[in-house]
């Protein structure tokens, strides 16, 4: 059982095996401990859980950044990508045109365009 908290620094290096496996460990341990709490276990087993319990997370913290990740890897160039992964902005942002929609020309813009182009006056500067 540990005894000390873990470091996040020690996560990142292990695989997901030894990761899942470590969750297992901290979770029994977690029950153990509540179960002492409920008998009427000594106060330094009761800080404990706050530990633990903080361990747990960071555990499923790194698996679930290392998943994301891999996932990222998997999608880098593919067509769509998942939900949880685009993103955020804003809603109005994400449904906002495109910077290649924004400069399409529409075949009657072109002709008007062209046989109506800006007209170009030649102002006097004054002195």
């Amino acid at each position: 059982m540990s005894t000390t908290k873990i470091k996040t620094t020690q996560l990142w290096g292990k695989n997901k095996d030894d990761l899942k496996k470590q969750l297992l460990d901290l979770k029994t341990e977690l029950a153990q401990l509540r179960t002492q709490k409920v008998a009427g276990g000594a106060n330094s087993k009761l800080t404990k859980i706050h530990d633990l319990r903080k361990s747990i997370a960071r555990v499923l913290t790194v698996i679930n950044a290392t998943q994301r990740s891999q996932l990222r890897i998997f999608y880098k160039n593919k067509k769509y990508l998942p939900l949880d992964l685009r993103p955020k902005k804003t809603r109005a942002m994400r449904r906002r045109l495109t910077k290649h929609e924004e400069s399409i020309i529409s075949e009657k813009q072109k002709k008007r365009q062209m046989h109506f182009p800006q007209r170009k006056y030649a102002v006097k500067a004054e002195a």
